[in-house]
């Protein structure tokens, strides 16, 4: 049996959008789509709930937003399966758990700071940490459409650990799905401690900096199939600043994070954290052993 792909619920137009998203991505993978509204029947905050719901009970208002999101998603994908489920517990909790029973999982961002979806909420940022499957965060669009991706590219950022990394593996059947180039980008600097103004020395630090990683690129994408031909790019600067900057003409950005038994709190490293507040286009976090 295929493994569903699953996305979050809760009535907000994040979530609708995620919605969207997860019906196409389904569509694309030939998967079933399962949508999953948790929570302790407390309080809602989404601002796009249908206007005509009024329900006596919180129960069944989360179930109202279940069938909504549901009706969405046909409407969209007349062609997926789609099944629903309303989970009285805390979302965090419950998603992660989902997410062993995960192909991918899809959310919307649901920000707290005065800039809209600036900052990252707390459920995203922990179920992107601690999931056992890719996730995929939108981020970019406010207007609470999803759109075909009309730039036709997925970024990946490559680590140290490129070579065999689940996140090159994601990256690449996703552009397959999508028909899209593949742009690989692996940033480097050269550390203020090397830098020279010797006339005979100028550039050298820099050139080897840059010469490694070109090695490193080539090493992670020496199994990529020829067909796909991947854009490489080496550019110079602070990971995070790279990637925000090519995110600009990607449909979709993807980041490795390690996960690691041994440590607590969030495992999602400096560079997804960072993407995953800031990115001006959907981020995917893909687990990687270690």
């Amino acid at each position: 049996m295929d493994l569903p792909i699953v996305v979050g619920v809760d009535g907000s137009e994040p979530s609708m959008r995620a919605v969207d998203w997860a019906a196409d991505e389904a569509a694309l993978r030939g998967v079933p789509l399962r949508l999953v509204h948790a929570s302790l029947w407390e309080r809602y905050e989404g601002v796009s709930l249908a206007q005509d719901l009024v329900k006596p009970s919180e129960q069944v208002m989360a179930e109202d937003i279940a069938r909504v999101a549901a009706e969405r998603a046909r409407l969209r994908q007349a062609g997926v399966k789609v099944s629903i489920d309303v989970l009285p517990e805390e979302p965090e909790y419950a998603l992660v758990r989902e997410s062993r029973e995960a192909i991918v999982m899809v959310l919307g961002t649901r920000g707290r700071s005065g800039f809209v979806e600036m900052l990252l909420g707390s459920v995203s940022l922990t179920v992107a940490a601690h999931a056992a499957c890719p996730v995929i965060v939108l981020r970019g669009s406010h207007d609470n459409q999803v759109r075909a991706g009309r730039r036709g590219r997925v970024l990946l950022g490559v680590g140290e650990h490129g070579t065999d990394s689940a996140a090159l593996r994601f990256a690449v059947q996703e552009a397959r799905l999508r028909g899209a180039t593949l742009d690989v980008v692996r940033a480097w600097r050269c550390p203020a401690h090397e830098s020279t103004d010797h006339p005979l020395m100028a550039g050298e630090p820099a050139r080897l900096h840059e010469q490694h990683a070109v090695e490193v690129l080539a090493d992670a994408l020496k199994d990529v199939p020829p067909d796909l031909e991947p854009r490489r790019r080496t550019l110079e600067g602070p990971v995070r600043q790279v990637l925000l900057a090519a995110a600009h003409e990607a449909d979709l950005l993807v980041v490795g994070a390690r996960r690691s038994p041994e440590r607590l709190g969030l495992q999602l490293g400096r560079v997804a954290h960072g993407v995953l507040h800031h990115a001006p286009c959907p981020v995917a976090v893909v687990p990687e052993r270690g």
